[in-house]
């Protein structure tokens, strides 16, 4: 999942459409991160942004597919980063909407990884105070 230098410093370029983005390293490939969300995936020299249900039609439209590996034990893990289209590094515009997509559906899911605030035992515990009784 080898990537060079040369393409990370490309995408960082391309993708500064949306706002400061920052590349780190990651099993052999790279994350793309704006605002601490990883929002895109770089690996084989291929930029891959992030894609939920409500988007992956448009990639699906293009021609693109979704990034997957194999996990070993002929189990193929298939991720929600989508092959961004060629076409995009040419069009600015084209290349802030769908990155700005990516952006928003990373923020969507770490909103949903976020739990609710549970009522806690300092609630329960203010009824069960035994000097009430």
């Amino acid at each position: 999942m080898a990537v060079s230098g040369s393409f990370r410093e490309f995408v960082a370029e391309q993708l500064a459409v949306v706002g400061p983005v920052t590349v780190r390293a990651m099993f052999g490939g790279a994350g793309v991160y704006l605002g601490g969300r990883m929002f895109a995936l770089i690996a084989f020299e291929t930029l891959y942004l992030k894609a939920d249900d409500g988007s992956k039609a448009d990639f699906e439209a293009e021609g693109m597919g979704p990034f997957a590996y194999d996990a070993g034990g002929g189990k193929n893990i298939i991720m929600s980063y989508w092959q961004c289209p060629e076409r995009l590094y040419d069009d600015a515009d084209e290349m802030r909407l769908w990155a700005s997509r990516a952006v928003a559906v990373a923020a969507k899911a770490a909103a949903k990884k976020k739990k609710p605030a549970r009522r806690g035992a300092g609630a329960m515990a203010t009824k069960c105070d035994p000097g009430k009784r």
